[in-house]
Order: C-alpha cells, then structure tokens, then sequence
C-alpha cells in the first residue's frame, strides 16, 4: 500500500429531504465539491450530519483541512443560548450543528485548515463561544440580507451589497482590495463575536461579514459564497487558493 499524498479536504453536509416519499439525504452542494477538485487540488470528502454518531477525533485523525458550508437551515438557537425559533423560519438542522461544532473546535486545536462560509461563519462563532442574530432583516438598522426568492440563479446568487475589509488585515492580504462586491445571502449573523475571532469585514449596515482567528492557524470565515463564482471571480478565487496554501505550507498565512 503506498504512501497517501492528495489532501483529504472534510466538507460539511446538511440533513435534507429529497424525493416524492421525502426520505432523509446528507447533502452539500456540487459548488463546494467543485472548489475543492479545481481550486485546492485535494480529495473532497463529505461529511455526513449524523448528529452524536458522529466520530469527530477519527475525522480529525484522516482529514487535513475542513470546509464548512452554506445552507438553508439555521443553527440551532440552542447552541448559543437564543429564543426558540418562530415556527415559520427556516429550519435548523441540530444533528449537523453536534457534528460541525465539535470539528470546528477539535481542526483549531490540531492546526487543521478551516474554511467556513455563510452558515459555517455562523458555526465557527457559535462554536468558539459566540451569539447570532436570528434574523437580521428584522433589526431596524440592518438591510436584508436574505436569499431572494428569485427562480434565476444569476439573480439569486448574484452580488448583492458591497463590504468594507479590514486595512491591512488578513482578508485584504488574500483578495488585494479593501472594497468588494458580495453575493451574501442569509437570514442569521454574528451577534456577540467569540473570543478568539478577529471581525476582518463589515457589510454597509455593520454586519460582520468576514472574520479570522487570533492564532497562527489557517482560520477563515466569510459571510458570502465564493463557492459559486470562483471560476469567473478573482476574489472568490483567491479565497480557495488561500486555503490549498494554507494545506501545503508549513506557514499556512503566507
């Protein structure tokens, strides 16, 4: 049996339904797989939502970076301490939060790369100590930053506000520029920030839209989806590039 070379990159799934009979499916989307065999280079391995089946130190034993991804669902207000959710909200999916919290917390103590994106900024706050904002549209000094229920991708996906980065800060070092357009679509967002998280970017209204951690560790969350332009996006791009860095360097920042 010869020596493994290609990284192994774990990829967080949803629990969904799916079919006529609406049976239980673990799911991500095609966009991260995507990133991950074209950008990163690595073997994209998806990891199931099964809740406290999960055997979160085996994972961390064969992967070498995680990428947390987008969803519909919200995290459960349980995990940060938050009113029960009205009933008419989006769903949340607790088995993928008891699978993504522990991962999140057991890949920073191991020095394991983490991408989060969208929902997984949100698990990567909540994971290390951190509170969300159920739902921003319904704070009176924040815009809407939810998904436009628009049956064009292009318009559902598409830029939707811009976002002011950090001078100098780790993000501007990945992307070049302090000014970017944003496809961020998303109903919760970072409330308290958790210790050990650095705010790297802010939407118009103050949301916080990108953040790192305070170590030296590859540890990067953005509010927005790179995922689904990074083949025409320079930014997007740059993003995924910075995390395949990240997996063969022993100075993952650089």
């Amino acid at each position: 049996m010869g020596v493994r070379t290609a990284k192994l990159i774990g990829i967080s799934c949803c629990q969904k339904s799916f079919g006529v009979f609406a049976m239980k499916n673990h799911a991500a989307s095609d966009t991260y797989v995507r990133a991950v065999d074209q950008v990163v280079g690595a073997v994209p391995v998806l990891i199931p939502a099964n809740g406290l089946h999960a055997d979160v130190e085996t994972l961390l034993d064969r992967l070498d970076g995680i990428i947390l991804t987008g969803s519909r669902s919200n995290v459960a207000a349980a995990f940060y301490g938050g009113p029960p959710q009205p009933p008419d909200d989006a769903p949340e999916d607790p088995e993928r939060d008891q699978v993504t919290l522990p991962l999140v917390r057991g890949a920073i103590g191991r020095g394991l790369p983490v991408l989060a994106i969208c929902r997984g900024l949100q698990e990567l706050n909540v994971a290390l100590g951190g509170t969300l904002h159920q739902r921003l549209q319904d704070i009176p000094t924040r815009i809407d930053h939810s998904t436009p229920m628009q049956p064009f991708g292009a318009v559902r996906t598409g830029k939707a506000h811009h976002i002011t980065v950090r001078s100098g800060g780790r993000l501007e070092q990945i992307i070049g520029r302090r000014s970017l357009a944003v496809n961020s679509l998303h109903n919760q967002g970072i409330n308290r920030l958790a210790p050990g998280l650095l705010v790297e970017a802010r939407a118009i209204d103050g949301t916080i839209e990108a953040i790192t951690g305070t170590g030296g560790g590859y540890l990067l969350g953005v509010q927005w989806h790179p995922e689904y332009d990074f083949d025409h996006d320079e930014a997007s791009l740059r993003i995924f590039q910075s995390f395949a860095h990240a997996l063969n360097s022993a100075n993952q920042w650089q």
